[in-house]
């Protein structure tokens, strides 16, 4: 079975991505995402916080890179374990050792001088850029089209700094998605990722204060993902990228069915480890083993808006169907 795709204009060996993650800033654990048969990887991110904290001498920075034997720091510090410069040498080392693209990753939330740190990402060699825009609005004057705004302004900046493909991990929370997406393709965006996963406060009884933990995507989650790359695909220029919910190859699945050119998964492989890749790809393979197809390619969209006749799933109608069914059910 034929399971190559493109995603930012690179050719993938399948669309089964690993997003980013604290392991997969350790070489090793690449390096078994990439023998379990991965199509490509996103390193970490570097944090604003993290450049905006440290030196602002990025030619310095830049220096050091090409001095590779003297600049492969110990990567500590940051986030993630790492500083701005051991990211560099990170991405170095994953270039030349991974047969699968490798995929930087910038998150921040206002443009300013950090987002010439693109260029050195990109001369440190990775492939393609993952802008991971995390931004909460919490002040309630803040009109709506000056979030947008953030959004637009961050992607110029990188644009101008790097030629690589850009892609904009995008939050779900926008008033209107598809208008948004349009905007950040046309703003020079080769690809979205659908969607961003926010952090969500929680309320300690006990010491009554807020608590925040880390939980990972559970395939529940993936329904207001699916019905985004749905109603995109094939609508709006550029990849589309899923990412959220997948715990199984059914996930991976439905979101080919959708549209998505690449599935990204963070949870299933921090549970299960990175051979969780291989089970993914075998479950994907033995569907399509079902179906009268050769390739993705004639499967992907199939259940997207575009392709349907009949779109009462997408929209108000269904709604009312839904509760009156329901309705119906308790009634009896």
């Amino acid at each position: 079975m034929n399971l190559t795709t493109s995603y930012l204009g690179l050719r993938l060996r399948n669309p089964l991505i690993a997003s980013a993650s604290p392991q997969n800033a350790e070489l090793d654990h690449l390096r078994r995402l990439d023998d379990a048969g991965i199509g490509a990887v996103v390193l970490p991110s570097v944090f604003q916080e993290q450049l905006e904290a440290g030196t602002n001498d990025y030619a310095s920075i830049g220096a050091a890179c090409a001095e590779v034997p003297e600049f492969l720091a110990p990567l500590d510090g940051g986030p993630y374990g790492l500083i701005p410069e051991s990211h560099l040498a990170l991405i170095m080392r994953a270039k030349a050792e991974l047969s699968v693209p490798v995929i930087a990753s910038l998150n921040g939330a206002s443009a300013s001088h950090w987002t010439r740190y693109a260029a050195l990402l990109e001369e440190a060699g990775a492939d393609a850029l993952e802008l991971n825009l995390y931004f909460v609005p919490v002040d309630p004057l803040e009109p709506g089209a000056a979030v947008e705004q953030r959004y637009l302004d961050v992607l110029a900046s990188v644009r101008q700094a790097v030629k690589i493909p850009v892609a904009v991990k995008m939050p779900p929370y926008f008033s209107s998605i598809g208008n948004m997406a349009s905007r950040l393709v046309k703003g020079g965006a080769d690809g979205l990722v659908i969607f961003n996963r926010y952090l969500q406060p929680d309320i300690d009884l006990q010491r009554l204060e807020l608590s925040s933990e880390l939980e990972l995507s559970s395939a529940r989650e993936i329904r207001l993902p699916l019905l985004w790359i749905a109603l995109l695909a094939g609508r709006v220029e550029g990849s589309l990228a899923a990412s959220g919910g997948v715990e199984s190859a059914e996930q991976v699945v439905k979101y080919l069915l959708a549209g998505a050119d690449a599935v990204m998964t963070t949870a299933a492989i921090l549970r299960e480890g990175p051979g969780c890749v291989h089970t993914l790809l075998a479950g994907l393979e033995d569907w399509l083993d079902t179906q009268p197809a050769e390739s993705l390619e004639q499967i992907r969209g199939s259940m997207s808006w575009l392709r349907l006749k009949k779109h009462d799933n997408y929209v108000r109608a269904n709604y009312l169907q839904l509760i009156e069914g329901f309705s119906s059910v308790h009634r009896g």
